[in-house]
């Protein structure tokens, strides 16, 4: 079994096929799917600095996500942000620890790449899953995506999402407190509109 990890526009074009067609099971398009090009089609916002990590065992995707960062200013600050997305497991693969590992294995590249915190939205019913894998729960915090003009909140009605974050820099850590009970204004685009 390996953990790859690539730029998501670098993904060799087997292993992207294999990950859409997960992406495409667990979250079905609302339209028709299109054929893809899997050597230029990308589900991410380039500017997002999308990085793929899968997990794989003799040429098949058991488990896969997407890094994505952007700076992000709350309280006065600017700090060097990025978030899991589009998590997602075989399902003949769920159940064996595979989500867990990539998910911690993120937490850890994440870590030690350079960002200030990492920050996401999962299901509510997902959270202890998150925490196993060394993400903690940010009490109140509703994270804004979309656009300044065209905002997508977490706490939109329909949705029952919570806030997980990781606190990787000493100044994050310092200002741990200011990220809970608050709203951050992420907005990642019209793409990414809730990483």
């Amino acid at each position: 079994m390996q953990l790859l990890s690539f730029p998501e526009a670098a993904t060799p074009p087997d292993l992207r096929a294999q990950v859409r067609a997960l992406h495409d099971a667990a979250w079905p398009p609302s339209h028709p799917p299109a054929d893809h090009d899997t050597e230029t089609d990308t589900a991410h916002d380039p500017a997002l600095h999308p990085r793929s990590m899968l997990l794989v065992d003799d040429g098949t995707v058991l488990a896969a996500l997407d890094v994505l960062s952007k700076p992000l200013v709350h309280a006065g600050r600017r700090y060097r942000a990025g978030g899991l997305s589009a998590v997602v497991t075989r399902p003949a693969a769920r159940g064996r620890g595979h989500g867990r590992r990539l998910v911690a294995a993120a937490h850890e590249a994440m870590s030690r790449s350079g960002l200030d915190l990492g920050v996401f939205t999962c299901d509510r019913p997902l959270r202890s899953f998150y925490e196993s894998a060394g993400w903690q729960l940010l009490p109140g915090t509703v994270l804004v995506g979309g656009t300044p003009t065209a905002p997508f909140p977490s706490d939109r009605p329909g949705f029952d999402k919570v806030t997980m974050a990781a606190f990787f820099s000493a100044p994050a850590r310092e200002s741990r407190a200011v990220f809970r009970h608050t709203r951050l204004e992420l907005y990642p685009g019209e793409i990414d509109r809730l990483w």
